[in-house]
């Protein structure tokens, strides 16, 4: 009994562990805000599951013409690890404000809470892929600016 206890223990581990692997894929469906909360959530929870996991979940939410400026996906990584962006990676904590929006483009201020507790602002700007194809239709970062320092809540 207490054989197939355990292996359904390990069965239920490792699917539940996969599912939460999971990247998840620009669609349709995912509101603006929910993009830079994906994006967000990821860099937060940046080697859970697996090293850099949050960052390719960012990447996967890249607008393809940004990809280009930003990409490869390796170079990416070590762009998000460099000193303009590195506070993002394992965050305490951040707030999203939509400043601007219209039909296709949507403007956050986002306000992060770094590991040694400093804050930091950005401006993250998402549109709406409108060429043809898969990403059609979906919400897409195109903009995030240099961080802001905003001082520490020590």
């Amino acid at each position: 009994m207490m054989r197939v206890l355990n292996i359904v223990t390990l069965i239920f581990f490792l699917s539940s562990n996969s599912v939460y692997a999971k990247i998840l894929k620009p669609n349709k469906k995912i509101k603006p805000v929910e993009v830079v909360k994906i994006q967000l959530d990821g860099l937060k929870k940046n080697d859970i599951s697996y090293k850099d996991r949050g960052i390719e979940q960012t990447w996967e939410f890249a607008h393809p013409d940004n990809k280009i400026f930003t990409g490869p996906l390796d170079r990416f990584k070590q762009m998000i690890k460099g000193e303009s962006y590195k506070m993002l990676l394992n965050h305490k904590e951040h707030k999203i404000s939509e400043i601007y929006s219209d039909d296709n483009k949507v403007v956050f201020e986002v306000v992060v809470m770094d590991v040694n507790k400093k804050y930091f602002m950005f401006r993250w700007q998402v549109e709406k892929y409108l060429e043809s194809g898969l990403l059609k239709n979906c919400w897409l970062t195109t903009v995030v600016s240099a961080p802001v320092p905003m001082g520490s809540s020590i």
